[in-house]
């Protein structure tokens, strides 16, 4: 990664802040994270909030790491980043990189794109860890000391962590979005509507998934928070028929992929089909 003077790092991370609503905070063992998503435009930069909800001070590492997303939406870690990946990398900086954080009390991660001059417009991504270090054992003196356990013994510590994508947009890039292939099928014995989402275009897209009926308010399937990033063109999709809804899931429905952000929402693609 690219290493910076101090008073280059902090001229950057004083920059006016770029704030995104997240969907919601990200979670895991005792550490929230909020927002779940940046998207920085290398002029702005933004914060990211580490909460350790728990009742015990915590440790956290800060690093960066690649992901690919395949067409089930899955995440897989990318142990050779290609040079897209490795520019991405080198043009985020951010700080503190370790926080040691009280229970109950929040923490601001202060974070900056700065891009090379000359560098080609497009999406840039990398993905941010928040690695829980686990506290040491204590050493127990060998007067308290019980008699050692024959055999050998192991303790299992579990290593908690948290990653968000962090999108750089460089350039007016425009995205557009379909829906094929909508239909009836079973999970783990319950009613899903599956479907085909493509994207197309220089950036990746983000937002949520409706089926909506007719004579129904509100959606009888939702999934929120769906991306499809610029490496995959099609991303496959089992939403869930709502509990709530006790009528028949059979018949025509439309379905919506709504992208909402700062500037509100719009409608990315939409179709019509009829459920059997």
């Amino acid at each position: 990664m690219k290493f910076w003077t101090k008073p280059a790092l902090a001229a950057a991370l004083a920059a006016p802040l770029l704030t995104f609503a997240a969907p919601a905070e990200a979670g895991v063992g005792d550490l929230l994270v909020a927002p779940t998503r940046l998207v920085l435009d290398g002029r702005r930069g933004a914060e990211i909030i580490l909460n350790n909800i728990g009742d015990e001070p915590a440790t956290y590492r800060i690093s960066i790491e690649f992901r690919r997303m395949d067409e089930n939406g899955s995440l897989d870690e990318v142990t050779q980043p290609t040079a897209a990946d490795q520019t991405a990398a080198d043009m985020i900086i951010y700080a503190p990189r370790r926080v040691t954080l009280p229970p109950h009390e929040p923490q601001a991660i202060r974070i900056a794109a700065r891009p090379p001059q000359g560098l080609p417009d497009g999406e840039y991504r990398v993905h941010l860890l928040f690695r829980a270090i686990p506290p040491a054992t204590p050493v127990v003196q060998a007067a308290a000391a019980k008699e050692p356990e024959k055999g050998l013994k192991f303790e299992l510590i579990p290593v908690y962590g948290v990653t968000i994508p962090v999108i750089v947009r460089l350039g007016n890039l425009q995205a557009t979005a379909g829906i094929a292939n909508v239909h009836l099928a079973k999970k783990d014995g319950n009613p899903v509507v599956s479907l085909d989402l493509s994207r197309s275009g220089q950036r990746s897209t983000f937002g949520e998934v409706r089926v909506l009926k007719p004579g129904v308010k509100d959606p009888i399937a939702l999934q929120k928070a769906v991306a499809v990033y610029t490496e995959i063109g099609t991303r496959h999709l089992s939403l869930p028929v709502s509990a709530s809804f006790k009528g028949d899931v059979a018949g025509p429905v439309t379905v919506q992929y709504v992208e909402t952000g700062d500037d509100g929402s719009h409608v990315l693609a939409e179709t019509q089909a009829v459920l059997r």
